[in-house]
């Protein structure tokens, strides 16, 4: 079992990537001179996966929308107890989430962590599911559904997705539907999770007051090996152009909430980083509190301080949002898209990137200094097809030329959408 031991060349930092015996890939950063733990144990399956097939299958296997979150669910039960009372024992917090693209089994502590891990490692390769516990869950994630749907920021950002995507499925609320949910067995979730929890799926990333060879002992001791079943997922075809332009909603809401969004080329490891790092700068101009475009709007009252963007990229899609609050939603719609218009014809303000530019690299070089970023550092990257300090390495390298590429080619006017959620009585 070789130690590769990863450093950054800008800041020095490094951390440790083992390939272990039993397909596991692991990272370890020790963080000398911290006193917390944060340890992720995160397979590569989210939402989106719902069409799959291993090597020897002659067709692909299509799963109900919201398995991958139900099955997250269920893993915390085993036939003796709940995983959380075995972590109370040991002092840690333990948690779990899905996203589109990833599900993550992880906990943090300040004592104990060895044994900690040692539960972490133990329940996600000990499945346990009947159909009398999968009937109890599909009521309670039935729920869970229902409450999101009553969530306006969740509305308003999944109405924006079904504006942009034909066949996606990120289009797809994470928890599924009730309709979809219902239509899970334990059998299914077996399948599922034997074709996506194996450990060459996977990815155990740990961060903090840690020993490497602790860690990798305990791994020895603890994990199970298994053959790599050449996975491959695939997604609909999905066309360039968007769906439709604006959608609006009403809801008792105070004020009119609103995402804009551009449809961009989805892209992968790399290429994505590179797409990513633009993105975010450009955006990142954009939002900028003393940008002309963002003063104009505020003394206008057309926004206000909850103006923000972000990136959501994964398998199959690239976004740019700007969300926030605004009575007049349509004018913050047509004023980014002037401002991008306007760069074109002008070229962007060079001391603007710059200042945008360095304070993206100092947030990044501060989340080397925070105990849980680090660890989600290295196991998103993994996931992404790149190298926990390669963020640092191309936004460093990131022009002024590389913004006005991504703005002419992905941020065009007729990939444009907007969803708007307004007040009942507005």
């Amino acid at each position: 079992m070789e130690k590769n031991i990863i450093t950054s060349q800008r800041t020095g930092d490094s951390c440790i990537h083992v390939k272990h015996s039993s397909g596991l890939d692991i990272y370890i950063c020790e963080m000398p001179g911290f006193s917390s733990v944060e340890a992720l144990f995160g397979t590569k399956y989210g939402s989106v996966n719902t069409m799959f097939r291993q090597k020897g299958d002659a067709d692909f296997t299509v799963v109900p929308e919201g398995i991958a979150h139900f099955l997250e669910h269920k893993l915390f039960e085993n036939e003796d107890c709940d995983v959380f009372e075995l972590y109370a024992k040991t002092g840690a917090s333990g948690n779990a989430f899905t996203s589109f693209d990833k599900t993550a089994y992880l906990f943090s502590c300040s004592k104990n962590y060895q044994e900690s891990l040692r539960i972490l490692l133990d329940f996600v390769q000990k499945p346990y599911f009947t159909q009398a516990t999968v009937d109890k869950e599909q009521g309670i994630i039935g729920q869970e559904i229902q409450m999101t749907n009553d969530n306006p920021e969740w509305r308003v950002f999944f109405n924006m997705l079904r504006c942009m995507f034909h066949n996606h499925p990120v289009k797809i609320d994470i928890a599924g539907t009730v309709e979809s949910i219902a239509r899970i067995d334990a059998d299914l979730l077996y399948k599922c999770y034997y074709t996506f929890y194996n450990l060459n799926n996977m990815v155990l990333s740990i961060a903090g007051n840690i020993k490497a060879d602790e860690v990798l002992a305990i791994c020895d001791e603890c994990l199970k090996g298994c053959e790599d079943k050449g996975l491959e997922t695939v997604f609909p075809d999905e066309p360039a152009e968007i769906v439709q332009t604006e959608i609006y909603e009403t809801a008792p809401v105070g004020a009119s909430i609103f995402n804009i969004g551009f449809k961009c080329s989805p892209c992968s490891g790399e290429e994505r980083l590179k797409r990513s790092a633009a993105a975010s700068v450009v955006s990142s101009m954009l939002t900028d509190a003393s940008s002309d475009m963002y003063q104009r709007l505020l003394k206008e009252e057309v926004i206000n301080s909850t103006f923000d963007a972000e990136i959501f990229a994964g398998d199959g899609f690239f976004t740019v949002i700007f969300s926030g609050e605004s009575p007049k939603p349509e004018r913050v719609r047509d004023a980014i898209a002037d401002e991008l218009e306007k760069w074109l014809a002008e070229g962007i303000c060079e001391k603007d990137f710059q200042r945008i530019k360095k304070s993206a690299y100092g947030m990044l070089v501060r989340m080397l200094n925070n105990v849980e970023s680090v660890a989600n550092l290295m196991m998103n990257a993994h996931m992404d097809g790149t190298g926990p300090y390669d963020t640092i390495s191309v936004l460093s390298g990131l022009t002024a030329g590389d913004a006005m590429d991504f703005i002419r080619n992905e941020l065009k006017r007729e990939k444009l959408v907007m969803s708007v959620i307004k007040g009942d009585e507005q």
